[in-house]
């Protein structure tokens, strides 16, 4: 009765003496990842091994039993499934040391519970961890996105509502602009016509950019945005010269320096879309504030010096048509007079 009372304490001796059979890990419940991962690494380490010889290892790595990926390191042999061709040791160097961690592309990992399979010799253990994919910002805190909407960092949103504004009241300026040649000038019907287009064309993108840039799920989506936003702006350039080529007939020094400082402003706009899609999270939308309010002060400036050059266009054809009016009855009456005294 004594002698099997004793074998579980004479087997915890010997698994002592010899060293467990079963491999111990560290722990790691789950990984988290964002849109900005353009890598992922799923931790495996084991902290018990005896020989540290990648030669008597064998790791493999399974999702819901499904084999992705695989290390034979008798014959130095590496399997990956075709789903996952980027999947890899973190290092096979380190592998002696315990270190069976796998790196593969975001892309290509799934969210979900992975598991860790790591053999040396005659002795094994297995390891899993959970990979989650949180999202901040607009879209929830810590909502898992399905594979149609990938949600990620998003734009600030109070500089989201800046950059609209601003877009918005270039915009507007725009068409004020338009009734300013309207109602001061005598512009050929034709030029209003093209000016009106422009205007409308710009308009319909400014729409469909203030759309995608302010939605608050995908942020690529967000960034196509943004470019509707910025990359467009090149239109108001032709547009504004255009402008100022129809109503004045010749575009002036003023003129030149209004566009200037559009194409100034535009210019930082353009900068700060560049550095806004290279950086993630995204940032700096503020350098596109800046170049946008730029544009919209020239824009306002131009508005003023086309109200100011019609008016006085305008002032100075009333006079010479009160004049030429009377001269234009004499005339008539001259020539009617004429045509009696012939009779």
């Amino acid at each position: 009765m004594g002698l099997p009372a004793a074998c579980p304490l004479l087997l915890l001796l010997g698994a002592l003496r010899y060293g467990s059979a079963q491999l111990v890990f560290s722990t790691v419940d789950f990984v988290e990842r964002d849109a900005c991962n353009t890598t992922v690494v799923l931790p495996c380490h084991v902290i018990n091994l005896k020989e540290h010889n990648d030669s008597n290892m064998f790791v493999s790595w399974k999702k819901q039993g499904r084999v992705l990926f695989s290390f034979n390191g008798a014959e130095q042999r590496i399997y990956r499934h075709e789903m996952v061709p980027s999947a890899n040791l973190l290092s096979q160097q380190d592998l002696s040391k315990g270190i069976a961690s796998l790196k593969l592309k975001s892309s290509e990992a799934e969210d979900g519970n992975y598991s860790c399979e790591v053999t040396e010799l005659n002795r094994e253990g297995e390891t899993k961890v959970d990979l989650r994919t949180v999202t901040v910002g607009s879209c929830g805190e810590e909502n898992a996105p399905t594979p149609d909407n990938e949600c990620g960092r998003q734009f600030d949103f109070m500089e989201s509502v800046v950059i609209s504004v601003l877009l918005f009241l270039i915009v507007i300026i725009y068409w004020a602009q338009l009734g300013v040649i309207a109602l001061k000038c005598e512009t050929v019907h034709k030029n209003k016509t093209y000016v009106a287009v422009g205007c409308a064309i710009f308009t319909v993108l400014a729409v469909i950019a203030v759309v995608l840039f302010v939605q608050g799920g995908n942020i690529t989506i967000s960034k196509v945005g943004l470019g509707f936003v910025v990359l467009p702006a090149v239109i108001l350039m032709v547009l504004q010269y255009y402008i100022f080529k129809i109503v004045l007939v010749d575009v002036t020094r003023k003129g030149y320096v209004l566009i200037g400082l559009q194409f100034f402003g535009f210019i930082i706009a353009l900068v700060g879309f560049a550095l806004c899609i290279s950086a993630c999270p995204p940032e700096l939308l503020s350098v596109v504030i800046a170049g946008l309010a730029v544009m919209a002060v020239e824009d306002l400036l131009a508005l003023l010096y086309m109200y100011t050059s019609c008016s006085r266009m305008k002032d100075h054809q009333t006079p010479r048509k009160a004049v030429e009016e009377p001269l234009n009855a004499i005339k008539t009456e001259t020539e009617s007079t004429a045509e009696m005294s012939d009779g």
